[in-house]
């Protein structure tokens, strides 16, 4: 993948980095793979907001990915396509009996090469396997965390995951954040770094492009009122006026941890927190 400026005939041109698109193949996608994708701007079952600064976009058809990997033949790269609903490149992959399925893109891959999964399938990038079955030190991505329920884990653009030890039923993964942890041995992973490695070198340039996303605008709590935000009020600009940052109600931010999931901290070696 590469990136292409701007002719910088505006401020917002001339900060715009975008993908240029170059390793795609394919501009249609495979229509038995599309399914409808409702705008919920940011709101849950019963209407609510619980997600702010979502809404409007451009439309968008989900694409249906076989995140379990479990086609028991060998399939052909068919075409390597964008994804308006993530920010990793997919391809098309075609079995033997003519079936079709959609997979996440890795680093590396090429039309016509063909991709496996399954016990004792070749160790290279973009085969499946159970992680058991894969040496230490071997770099991986799209990870399951309960056996068969398809890959949960090291999914987004460049992301990248290795295995550092093979303990009994359970295989030591250290995943992007720096976490340590314990998954069961039965799980599968893909072998390779997922593709579109330069995502992040994105630089949108202007608003209205992150308006098309759905993103909508956010307003600073030192600009709004005390009745709207602890950080309103005052007379000119002002700071927060406390010695700690507070969410819009007045929760701790910046800093404090979130995670509450106690029930697996059992199987973490070392927190992504720890240095």
């Amino acid at each position: 993948m590469g990136m292409r400026t701007i002719k910088p005939t505006s401020n917002s041109r001339r900060n715009t980095v975008l993908p240029d698109f170059s390793e795609l193949t394919g501009d249609r996608p495979e229509k038995t793979l599309l399914s409808d994708k409702r705008e919920r701007a940011g709101r849950n079952n019963n209407g609510r907001v619980t997600t702010r600064h979502r809404g409007s976009g451009a439309k968008r058809q989900y694409r249906i990915i076989d995140f379990k990997r479990d086609h028991k033949r060998p399939g052909k790269v068919m075409t390597i396509e964008y994804d308006p609903n993530r920010n990793a490149r997919i391809s098309l992959i075609q079995y033997p009996d003519g079936e079709k399925r959609y997979m996440v893109a890795f680093e590396g891959i090429k039309v016509g090469q063909t991709v496996s999964a399954g016990e004792g399938v070749e160790l290279v990038n973009g085969n499946s396997l159970f992680l058991n079955g894969i040496p230490v030190g071997t770099y991986i991505h799209n990870l399951e965390v309960s056996p068969g329920n398809g890959a949960k884990l090291v999914r987004s653009a460049g992301a990248i995951a290795q295995i550092m030890a093979q303990e009994g039923r359970y295989t030591l993964i250290r995943l992007p954040s720096g976490e340590v942890r314990r998954l069961l041995s039965t799980c599968r992973a893909t072998i390779g770094q997922v593709g579109n490695i330069d995502h992040k070198h994105i630089k949108l340039g202007k608003a209205g492009r992150a308006r098309h996303m759905g993103l909508r605008p956010e307003v600073r709590g030192a600009v709004m009122s005390p009745r709207d935000h602890p950080h309103g009020g005052g007379e000119g600009r002002n700071g927060a006026g406390m010695p700690h940052r507070k969410t819009k109600w007045g929760k701790a931010a910046l800093g404090p941890r979130t995670r509450d999931n106690n029930r697996t901290d059992r199987l973490i070696l070392r927190h992504r927190y720890q240095k």
